[in-house]
């Protein structure tokens, strides 16, 4: 039983890192409809730029505080002079445009701190307490909370404020938002921003539990990418569920399923993604498109 309660717990914590980067990614498709694959590489330069802040002498939070006003300010840059030129074309082009944008900042990162391999401070401490026999330290409880507070902001935000309403409205219908007098470029610089300030914040979670690399949140992109699939991009209560599920899950099926063992765990989350999307594509939690003719 020690074993079970000890599995799930560091599957939540290695969930909660999905969830940090899940929850970015639905923000800024909240707010202005697109699939950011830069989010990652944008995560990554803000958690060197925590580094870079420790480094001269900063205590870590506000390190991490400066960066997420940095990362604030460098998404609305970014949506204004570059991806502004591509919204409401193509969404083909878009993507691409991310994903060179995320090649581009990883490469921007390796030039400036080099591809060694770095290490954040931790912001919580490494004690751990007991609970039914199992070892949960405060850095995973820690993260955790953090992650579970972000969720519940951002449902507030979207569900609760004009902010929220303004920002899914340039995302879904953006001539008509502009018709009814909503500002639709500040919106869309604001979404952008909110969600590169969110980023930070998963850099420099996701930073202190691997090793800081320009390429560090790779796979971690793709598990956030399946999680944001799975829990429904319309629903960041669901992203940081089914993160949570995947990291659970790849735990239990690890040491549980022997032909599955640590070398083939990494696909676990995928049958499971498969298999739901089989019976809900829209996700667990997300709402069916529906399309009047």
């Amino acid at each position: 039983m020690g074993t079970f309660i000890q599995l799930v717990v560091d599957g939540l914590g290695m969930g909660s890192v999905y969830a940090a980067l899940g929850l970015a990614i639905v923000l800024v498709n909240q707010s202005t409809g697109m699939i950011n694959f830069a989010q990652g590489g944008m995560a990554v330069l803000a958690a060197y730029f925590v580094f870079a802040l420790v480094g001269f002498g900063l205590p870590l939070i506000v390190a991490i505080l400066l960066a997420v006003v940095a990362s604030f300010l460098l998404g609305a840059l970014l949506e204004r002079v570059l991806i502004r030129r591509f919204e409401g074309g193509d969404p083909d082009t878009a993507i691409v445009v991310t994903v060179g944008l995320l090649t581009l900042i990883t490469g921007i990162c390796g030039a400036i701190w080099s591809y060694n391999n770095l290490h954040l401070p931790w912001l919580f401490p490494a004690e751990s307490f007991s609970f039914l026999g199992a070892a949960i330290s405060w850095r995973s409880l820690g993260t955790f909370l953090v992650i579970f507070a972000f969720m519940v902001l951002i449902q507030v935000l979207f569900r609760g404020t004009k902010l929220g309403l303004a920002l899914r409205a340039v995302a879904d219908n953006p001539s008509s938002a502009a018709l009814s007098g909503i500002p639709v470029g500040r919106l869309l610089m604001v979404g952008w921003g909110l969600a590169a300030a969110l980023g930070a914040v998963a850099g420099a979670l996701i930073a202190q539990r691997l090793s800081l690399t320009p390429g560090m949140l790779d796979t971690v992109l793709v598990y956030a990418l399946a999680a944001v699939i799975l829990g429904g991009l319309s629903s960041p209560f669901g992203v940081v569920v089914a993160a949570w599920a995947i990291g659970v899950l790849e735990n239990l099926a690890a040491v549980y399923v022997p032909f599955v063992g640590h070398d083939l765990k990494i696909a676990v989350p995928f049958v499971f993604l498969f298999i739901v999307l089989l019976v809900r594509p829209q996700g667990l939690f997300g709402r069916k498109t529906v399309v009047r003719v």
